[in-house]
């Protein structure tokens, strides 16, 4: 998994002389912007309206989203200079094994209404960039055709967390012969949010039959729902089919923490909860079992006026950084983003709209231009500021601020 440790470290920082060289010796320009403020804009167009909302809408009326951005303006980085950082290495080391970036692509649902290339696309644009790539319940394809796309390089899977054991069981089951290493469960999701791009166009892609191939293909779920349905299959019903798979997955209750055990019973790998934000909630899991957590407020998706994700990284890696895993997620769209939330102590991130913005504007292909271009802004950030490696990246190199010119920032 990742680069061999003999091998000298992959130099992500070459895509900006990439994109030079193409533009003055061959005129041509990037098709897809590198600027994120921009990017968000060009997807806009690019995409059919109510897929565009759908990825880029928040809950409410956007203050969590617009606060996560804010969060990242009131850290600043202090350069460090005359420092040797040649050839910069951005590897980091997770649950024992080796990742040759920092980053990973969140798990996102239902890729296809993005771009008919969908997850298979996405993974395999992290693939070649040898990115982990976090497979979402909510996919539009099945566990061993993403796993397929993921080639030999790193795939995590994420579990919207079904009520019934049964099932859940036989789509861990199902992730762990198709090589996913790494659990990623969501915890604040019980229910989808209020969110007012969504509810105005009545879109929901799930009961349109998106979106629910994990569990339409699932052996157990196609039973019991067989069983309860008259003979019925998802492909003879499948909004009925839909209703039980949201049922299962998104059932508007939460799972207690005496139920991690159903977890650990059927995953014998790490374990990673997502949507961990108050420190409490982080030593529960720490005392549960859990051997990661990723500090995410769903990108402002699912409670308006959450606090930002990254003004309780502090916080939770105080409590518990020195025992277990922390990863951050939410707000993420530069390689000084990155900077600022390794050097509050996580060790990896997770990046989505951006990966997401990309995959809509040009498939693919897309996808991987912006994913190069954060691991290229990130190289380059790091080797302006005096880092070498990502083990450079401390508090000491940050400065907090509050002033009111913070207020612009990109979403």
């Amino acid at each position: 998994m990742g680069a061999d440790d003999k091998k000298a470290p992959i130099q992500y920082g070459e895509y900006k002389r990439e994109i030079f060289k193409r533009g003055l010796l061959d005129g041509a320009l990037p098709t897809i912007t590198t600027d994120p403020n921009k990017l968000r804009q060009k997807a806009k167009k690019a995409m059919r309206l109510e897929a565009y909302d759908f990825l880029a809408g928040a809950a409410g009326e956007g203050a969590g989203m617009d606060a996560n951005r804010l969060a990242f303006r009131q850290w600043t980085i202090i350069p460090r200079m005359m420092r040797p950082t040649a050839p910069r290495d951005l590897s980091v080391t997770l649950f024992g094994e080796k990742y040759d970036t920092p980053i990973l692509c969140a798990p996102i649902g239902i890729q296809e209404v993005y771009h008919r290339d969908g997850e298979i696309g996405a993974a395999e644009a992290c693939s070649e960039l040898r990115v982990p790539y976090i497979m979402s319940t909510a996919a539009s394809s099945t566990i061993p055709e993403v796993a397929k796309a993921c080639g030999d390089q790193p795939r995590w899977f994420q579990l919207y967390w079904p009520m019934d054991d049964d099932i859940t069981a036989s789509i861990l089951q199902t992730a762990k012969a198709s090589g996913f290493k790494v659990l990623v469960v969501t915890v604040d999701t019980a229910t989808m949010a209020w969110r007012p791009a969504d509810l105005d166009r009545a879109y929901f892609p799930f009961m349109g039959g998106r979106g629910n191939a994990v569990g339409f293909s699932d052996p157990v779920f196609r039973r019991k729902f067989s069983e309860a349905n008259n003979g019925d299959t998802p492909e003879s019903n499948p909004f009925t089919a839909a209703l039980a798979w949201l049922n299962e997955a998104f059932s508007g209750d939460n799972h207690p923490w005496e139920h991690f055990k159903v977890l650990r019973k059927n995953w014998d790998g790490p374990i990673v909860l997502k949507g961990i934000l108050h420190p409490k909630d982080a030593v529960l899991a720490l005392q549960h079992g859990v051997d990661g957590i990723i500090v995410s407020n769903h990108g402002g998706r699912n409670v308006d006026g959450v606090v930002p994700s990254l003004d309780m990284l502090p916080e939770i890696v105080a409590a518990v950084g020195d025992k277990m895993t922390i990863l951050f997620d939410s707000g993420i769209r530069t390689g000084a983003d990155i900077m600022k939330a390794l050097s509050l102590g996580a060790k990896a991130v997770l990046v989505a709209r951006p990966i997401m913005y990309g995959l809509g504007i040009g498939g693919k292909e897309g996808a991987k231009h912006v994913i190069a271009s954060i691991l290229a802004d990130l190289d380059t950030t790091m080797s302006l500021a005096g880092m070498k490696r990502i083990a450079d990246l401390t508090q000491d190199n940050l400065k907090r601020v509050s002033y009111s010119g913070s207020v612009k920032s990109n979403l």
